[in-house]
């Protein structure tokens, strides 16, 4: 479960709570204004904690890519590449037999690998376009 599923979850017994309160439709739609607001505020929060995670890991990586140092430029292409010329090789039949969680685990480093890449650059791009819209939502 993610954040955001998770700040849902908290919402949703909130919000069905509100709807068998016995009250009027008017305060019963105040409520839920309120409970919303306050959601908002705090996915905003999460946004802004992700936004926040993904701008010092692109912080480390680049620091690392600027290295003078060959090795501290170079070790998460040589690791990838490794993971990937060892489970190629397995598929090949180029390696000892290895035991079946071994091989799950270097494909699944491979593909946390490219897809984190990916994934990253995506989430970046979609995290900065939600949180400069909730800011100009805020603002008007």
């Amino acid at each position: 479960m993610n954040l955001f599923q998770l700040i849902g979850s908290i919402f949703k017994p909130a919000a069905e709570l509100i709807d068998n309160v016995h009250t009027s439709t008017e305060e019963k739609l105040q409520q839920k204004a309120i409970m919303l607001d306050t959601q908002v505020k705090l996915l905003e929060y999460a946004l802004n904690y992700e936004q926040e995670q993904l701008t010092q890991k692109a912080a480390i990586i680049t620091a690392e890519a600027q290295s003078e140092s060959w090795v501290t430029r170079s070790w998460r292409p040589i690791t990838m590449l490794t993971f990937v010329a060892c489970v190629v090789g397995y598929w090949f039949g180029l390696t000892p037999e290895l035991p079946p969680e071994s091989v799950d685990s270097m494909f699944l480093l491979v593909q946390i690998g490219v897809g984190g890449y990916v994934a990253g650059r995506s989430a970046e791009k979609a995290v900065s376009g939600i949180t400069r819209a909730l800011k100009e939502r805020e603002q008007s």
